[in-house]
């Protein structure tokens, strides 16, 4: 019976990062046709009222104390509200396979700040995987950005990618805390509200100067498609998979990530792929490798 959990488990974490660097790369057109804080706002609106089964304190949890508030508040500052103005400011100016190679560094900067804030020790296999990290990020801006777009354009928007990748690093390092003593959905939905209530001023503001009737179906199938994305099916999918995974075998799986972000840049976006970017991505993909599989070190 543990065979049958396992692949599927495997299966769900496949396709968390599948999702997840889908959804990234698919937020360029929609980035294109939506102010980004306009945008933002409407995807945790969205989020929000999927997660609505999760919001209200369930029969017999115990009330959020004043630390968690606070925790709480700071995750969605960092992995909700500055990570979708980076992402989405950065995906604006930068390719699909671009984005999807630098968000596969975020492993190495995950254990990059573990050391910094939680005083973890770095083996010498994680010290490789940043490196690696960093030269694939480098290698990336030796490729020949879109005529569109400009080097100048892209080098930010690579920029604006890897703050997302801070952000969200961050957001993992201070969801240890709440880890041990609320569900990954409650948790994801108190997050969206802070992240709703943090974007209301900015997104409210670009709504009443955007023009959304000039959407087609096909971009608020694609809205809804994000929003769900990002706030409820990647998280349920992810934590699922990892009640029969490993954490640290868990890992190895957000290769996937890069991986979908450039297929959909590539075949669906119509991005041009060089060999610079297949080398960046091949050093992206050898870190998070390198990071999966390493022993975690003693303190």
């Amino acid at each position: 019976m543990q065979a049958p959990s396992r692949f599927t488990a495997y299966l769900l974490l496949t396709a968390s990062m599948t999702l997840v660097g889908s959804y990234v790369a698919l937020s360029k057109p929609l980035v294109a046709a939506i102010p980004v804080f306009a945008l933002a706002f409407l995807r945790f609106a969205i989020g929000g009222v999927a997660m609505l089964p999760w919001t209200p304190r369930a029969a017999g949890e115990p009330v959020l104390s004043r630390e968690e508030h606070r925790w709480l508040f700071l995750m969605s500052f960092f992995g909700n509200f500055l990570f979708s103005i980076c992402m989405l400011s950065g995906i604006q100016r930068t390719t699909a396979t671009a984005a999807g190679v630098i968000l596969a560094t975020l492993p190495a900067v995950v254990a990059l700040l573990s050391r910094v804030f939680l005083r973890e020790r770095l083996t010498a296999r994680t010290l490789w995987a940043i490196g690696l990290a960093v030269l694939g990020i480098v290698l990336l801006q030796f490729a020949k950005a879109p005529q569109a777009t400009g080097m100048q354009q892209a080098l930010l928007g690579n920029l604006l990618m890897f703050g997302a990748v801070v952000c969200e690093a961050s957001y993992v390092i201070l969801g240890k805390r709440l880890a041990a003593t609320r569900t990954a959905l409650r948790v994801s939905a108190l997050i969206n509200v802070w992240g709703l209530t943090l974007m209301a001023p900015l997104g409210l503001w670009q709504l009443t100067q955007a023009d959304l009737g000039n959407l087609g179906p096909g971009l608020w199938t694609l809205l809804l498609f994000y929003s769900l994305a990002a706030g409820l099916f990647s998280v349920w999918m992810w934590v699922s998979g990892l009640k029969h995974v490993p954490a640290n075998q868990a890992g190895v799986f957000t290769v996937a990530l890069p991986i979908a972000a450039t297929a959909v840049g590539v075949f669906l976006l119509g991005e041009h792929f060089t060999g610079l970017h297949a080398l960046a991505l091949a050093l992206a993909a050898a870190g998070v490798i390198l990071i999966a599989t390493a022993r975690p070190a003693r303190a």
